[in-house]
């Protein structure tokens, strides 16, 4: 893994001036600095090439290959915090870490308005790195001792992605990463909260099962949401498109300082 010249990049990502080494500038220099605000949002998604990130039944462990999720992890040591929704924490009870690759583990963020998720979740595991839960400000919940609770309004029982942002950077976060699952994504680029979005596309087809993104539907295909400019990188034998959202973004504000 570190081979490729990766091993000093998150620490040159955070302090050094100028460019990375190649290829990690033009796959991850543009997530280093805000051009909105002082926050860079970033989305991830793994799928198929007909769009799908699991089957009929749920399964999606794992779609992508080696290369996918190797640049997953990447994304993780490069970023302040992690975040999935309750479904994901729930249905996958993931870990969050960065294992695959070296590099700092981000802290990690569960999006769980009415407090669902079992203190006994992995990533809520007590291991030195900040975890912190969003739920409604009226939820009655308990995660367990060093897990921050952050409590925001939540009116037709979901949390405005803004809000979330807002309370994020209030603590200090500044790169986040949302890393799913779809209808968390989909909130976040409905709503103009995503700065970039990752979308590692693997050489298979499902033919059924729930698509990466949902959005309203449109009319037309000219009132279709654009991601341009957009970059392709090869990533082994999948694909990463790097698609830019910041013409759509909305300003959220700043970060007090990076963790």
């Amino acid at each position: 893994m570190n081979g490729d010249g990766w091993q000093k990049v998150p620490e040159q990502f955070r302090t050094a001036d100028g460019a990375l080494p190649s290829p990690w500038e033009e796959r991850f220099g543009p997530l280093r600095c805000g051009t909105v605000d002082d926050l860079v949002v970033v989305g991830q998604i793994g799928q198929s090439i007909d769009g799908r990130i699991a089957t009929v039944t749920g399964h999606s462990k794992y779609i992508n290959g080696p290369a996918g999720l190797d640049h997953l992890h990447r994304l993780r040591a490069l970023v302040d915090a992690v975040l999935v929704g309750v479904g994901t924490a729930v249905t996958d009870d993931p870990l969050l870490t960065v294992r695959r690759v070296s590099g700092p583990s981000p802290a990690r963020i569960v999006l769980d308005p009415k407090g669902r998720v079992s203190p006994q979740a992995r990533l809520l595991a007590a291991d030195g790195i900040r975890r912190l839960v969003v739920t409604a400000d009226d939820a009655q919940s308990s995660f367990g001792s060093g897990v921050e609770n952050i409590r925001l309004p939540a009116p037709g029982g979901e949390i405005a992605p803004a809000a979330i942002l807002c309370a994020l950077a209030e603590r200090g976060f500044r790169r986040i990463l949302i890393e799913g699952g779809a209808h968390t994504v989909s909130r976040f680029i409905a709503v103009g909260c995503l700065d970039r979005l990752h979308v590692v596309v693997a050489p298979i087809l499902i033919g059924a099962g729930p698509s990466g993104v949902t959005l309203k539907p449109i009319a037309r295909a000219d009132q279709a949401l654009s991601c341009s400019p957009m970059r392709a990188h090869l990533l082994g034998e999948e694909v990463l498109f790097d698609c830019d959202l910041t013409a759509h973004r909305v300003v959220v504000g700043q970060a007090k300082k990076s963790t």
